[in-house]
């Protein structure tokens, strides 16, 4: 029969080896925290790098004040020009490494300005001396989500990721009194693109489970509505900006950017909001490449008034020419 100090001794030997067992097979499980932060660092460069994502600042910074033709109408001043200027200030990136795929959000924070070129006279026009430049600073965020695919394991960090799907951008002012509620776009084949939730909705550069990124042939017309819910009576300003791109070597090409203003086709007030319905198009420029067309969403007293704050809300959609 065998003695306490021997059982004792026994579980203790037997609880020594389980330790050592598992120990050993534990450790080609644990994962080196610096490898993993310089593969995310690795995945930052990949996203900042990436012509598909660098395309959206091209169109969502306007520049300059960008013409259109309005109607004559009573207001206390009369736009003929508005755009944008958006200045990166911060581009911050998260991202959770799951086997070989990883999974990033870019949430991005510009500085901007908004240029209105207008006229305290109602019958104002594009080639009146008497027009003033007002300016209204603001600031943004814009934020969308990436998956990578680990493609090899070579000493270049950066080959071994592929950056295979993007979700849609959106952001703004983050106020709560205009909002864009949906965007369709209508595709060349007779299908279209739904979007309620940009940051969920992903597009793919490979055929697979995703959406593929939309396609379209040099100066085709696509159409686009979207549904905007604004707490303000008057229709809203809402804008269509496209043709820009991002060279690589040559940086913004910004010759071809394009700026539409959406038409109003239908309104309901349901005791908060004004629930509308614009529809527009754009022309797709001649140049074969990555691109973006971002809609832009403004209350209307923020063009027409010379005072009022700025308020926002914007989405891109990404699409290839070819």
């Amino acid at each position: 029969m065998k003695t306490n100090k021997s059982i004792l001794t026994t579980l203790l030997t037997l609880f020594l080896l389980s330790f050592l067992f598992f120990g050993c097979n534990q450790e080609n499980s644990i994962v080196d925290p610096n490898n993993t932060n310089d593969e995310i660092e690795t995945l930052k460069k990949i996203a900042e790098e990436d012509e598909l994502i660098q395309s959206f600042e091209a169109n969502y910074n306007e520049d300059e004040a960008m013409g259109f033709v309005f109607g004559k109408i009573s207001t206390e001043i009369f736009p003929v020009k508005v755009g944008q200027r958006m200045r990166p200030i911060n581009f911050d990136f998260n991202a959770t490494i799951e086997g070989d795929s990883a999974y990033g959000t870019i949430t991005r924070t510009f500085e901007g300005m908004l240029f209105i070129i207008a006229s305290y006279d109602s019958n104002a026009s594009f080639f009146d001396t008497n027009l003033v430049l007002i300016q209204k600073p603001f600031t943004t965020t814009i934020t969308r989500n990436v998956i990578f695919q680990r493609i090899g394991n070579s000493d270049n960090p950066l080959d071994n990721w592929k950056l295979v799907a993007v979700s849609l951008p959106e952001g703004g002012t983050l106020t709560d009194n205009i909002s864009i509620k949906s965007m369709t776009v209508y595709l060349e084949n007779g299908d279209s693109i739904y979007v309620d939730s940009p940051n969920d909705y992903y597009l793919s550069r490979e055929p697979g489970l995703r959406h593929l990124i939309p396609i379209f042939g040099p100066s085709k017309d696509v159409r686009v509505k979207v549904e905007i819910a604004s707490v303000y009576p008057d229709p809203d300003f809402v804008t269509l900006t496209w043709g820009a791109w991002k060279d690589r070597m040559l940086g913004i090409r910004a010759k071809h950017r394009t700026k539409k203003k959406f038409e109003l086709v239908s309104e309901e007030f349901d005791g908060t909001f004004y629930n509308r319905v614009y529809e527009g198009n754009w022309k797709v420029n001649p140049f074969p490449g990555v691109r973006h067309a971002v809609v832009n969403a403004f209350p209307r007293v923020v063009i027409y008034d010379d005072e009022a704050p700025v308020e926002s809300n914007s989405w891109g959609m990404p699409y290839v020419v070819k």
